[in-house]
């Protein structure tokens, strides 16, 4: 725990941090620019890069490492940003197979087996909060023959500190992107997936969405029982007990253990903290059954999908938005260029950037904040459709933009 505590605090500096991996080293002449498939059976269109996208890389970074795998941020030669995850070889799995038994090529064989794994995982699980395989390379490394490397889509690291400084709408995208991976797990097309390694380095952000990475613990059966004191589903803080079914499989466990972990890394942080009042009841009641795993994924799902109706159908203003006795000019074609202050949580850390559903929310925004004399609505909008506002202490200097709006204090 304290080796992978270290692991998870350890920046990846500039440049390769470690021994240079198998993809950095130059491939002979003639080596092909397709690797051979792993195996029969690979459903779907499968990877399109290779050995031949890895010739002249630039940019390397060193990103992170666990027991077995390392890490490395690339840019290929046509200027696209990807990750390349390879055995490490300073890393503690194949360290310890080769202090015990000492075959370098045969702890290398077992410790990849775990990226295959993945690789495998990867392709069979698409979906959109699942990191995208763009493909993976074969080749010679030294004394090991058939090194591997794959190539996947790159995201940035889940920092939940950071996180909890972003806008309630960031983080509910976050715990929806979350709901809609978990029903796809259990209900996949190799049955019900359960992340036995389940915590926030396990996934990044791609564009504001949450996805898996790491799916080398992933585990596709469910527990086999003679009776329900076989089904404890265990956690740190406490203990659920699951019913046996007459097959001999605790039902549920997969996705029930996948459900207490997203409400324990994510839902119980990211959901309720800021959200917008008339919503409270609805993400407190998901974040209490989950909690008590009383709902399973489907029904988590089809609640937190309600919330984003209410919220982007703007419903969750009706009965909350008063009208305001107070008058608002409009002038179009302008904005403010200064007279910024700051709130919380904003978009922008120096000013006061806030997304509305429309005028009369900016209007309600205004109004409660003691500073508010003014405000401009922008062209640019959220992943929910909603417009970016920026709230000002006044208008002494108004200049030309024909991207916004500005609403000045008529009176008072």
């Amino acid at each position: 725990p304290e080796r992978r505590r270290l692991m998870d605090l350890a920046p990846g500096g500039p440049g390769l941090q470690r021994p240079r991996p198998p993809w950095a080293r130059p491939l002979p002449d003639g080596a092909p620019g397709w690797p051979p498939a792993p195996g029969p059976g690979s459903p779907g269109p499968g990877p399109r890069l290779g050995c031949a996208a890895l010739r002249n890389v630039s940019g390397a970074q060193y990103v992170g490492s666990g027991y077995t795998k390392a890490v490395y941020r690339v840019r290929l030669p046509g200027g696209a940003a990807v990750a390349l995850k390879a055995v490490d070889f300073s890393g503690h799995d194949l360290g310890s197979c080769v202090r015990e038994f000492g075959v370098r090529r045969g702890c290398y064989r077992l410790a990849a087996h775990k990226l295959l794994k993945e690789m495998v995982l990867l392709e069979r699980l698409r979906h959109p909060n699942v990191l995208q395989l763009y493909g993976y390379c074969y080749q010679d490394s030294e004394d090991i023959p058939d090194t591997l490397t794959t190539i996947t889509e790159l995201g940035a690291p889940v920092e939940m500190i950071q996180l909890l400084q972003t806008s309630w709408e960031d983080r509910f995208r976050i715990c929806l992107s979350l709901g809609r991976l978990l029903h796809h797990l259990a209900h996949s097309p190799l049955g019900s997936v359960t992340l036995l390694d389940f915590r926030p380095r396990q996934f990044v952000l791609v564009d504001g969405e949450l996805k898996v990475t790491d799916l080398d613990d992933a585990r596709v059966e469910e527990t086999p029982c003679a009776g329900s004191a076989d089904c404890i589903l265990e956690f740190p803080a406490r203990n659920f007990t699951l019913p046996c079914s007459a097959h001999g499989w605790c039902e549920g466990m997969n996705e029930k253990r996948n459900l207490y972990n997203a409400y324990r890394f994510f839902f119980t942080y990211l959901l309720p903290h800021s959200a917008p009042h008339s919503l409270r009841p609805l993400l407190d009641s998901i974040v209490n059954a989950t909690g008590e795993l009383a709902w399973g994924v489907d029904e988590t799902l089809a609640q937190l999908e309600k919330v984003l109706h209410l919220y982007r159908s703007g419903q969750y203003l009706q009965n909350s938005t008063a009208s305001s006795s107070t008058e608002y000019q409009r002038i179009p074609d302008s904005t403010i260029p200064q007279e910024d202050y700051r709130c919380w949580p904003s978009y922008h850390h120096g000013s006061c950037l806030l997304s509305v559903f429309n005028l009369a929310e900016a209007v309600d925004v205004c109004e409660s904040h003691a500073q508010c004399q003014a405000f401009v609505v922008t062209n640019q909008t959220t992943w929910t459709g909603r417009q970016l506002v920026f709230f000002k202490t006044g208008w002494s200097q108004v200049v030309p933009d024909p991207n916004k709006t500005t609403y000045v204090k008529a009176s008072g």
